[in-house]
């Protein structure tokens, strides 16, 4: 997968959440997880792009674990949802469960391998 393409896939996997909170009952406790969530998934979007134009090698591994955090954060969250048993599509949900568990494993696989070739990273 390219730079480019991975790009578009946190940006496609943000607005998808985003989406999904939208269809969420609103009370006090999905307030909190919408807020948490949504944060969370569009800083993947964010800080993926920030990757992009890392301006060394330890800038460009520092972002990319930024970005492995809220990616496993965002999946915690839609975890919780899912647990909760709370009433949403659930078939979406548990597409984004998959989506957040793909991405964690890109950037922690980009992790280790740049760990790997430079150990003192």
């Amino acid at each position: 997968m390219t730079e480019e393409e991975l790009k578009q896939r946190t940006k496609a996997f943000a607005l998808r959440v985003f989406k999904f909170v939208l269809t969420l009952e609103q009370n006090k406790a999905t307030n909190v997880i919408s807020y948490q969530i949504l944060k969370s998934a569009s800083s993947v979007a964010a800080n993926y792009r920030s990757v992009c134009r890392g301006k060394s090698d330890d800038d460009f591994l520092n972002k990319l674990k930024i970005t492995d955090e809220e990616a496993d954060e965002t999946l915690f969250w839609l975890e919780f949802i899912n647990e909760l048993g709370l009433k949403c599509n659930r078939t979406e949900l548990m597409l984004l469960i998959k989506e957040a568990n793909e991405l964690v494993s890109i950037f922690s696989a980009s992790i280790r391998t740049i760990k790997s070739k430079n150990p003192k990273s």
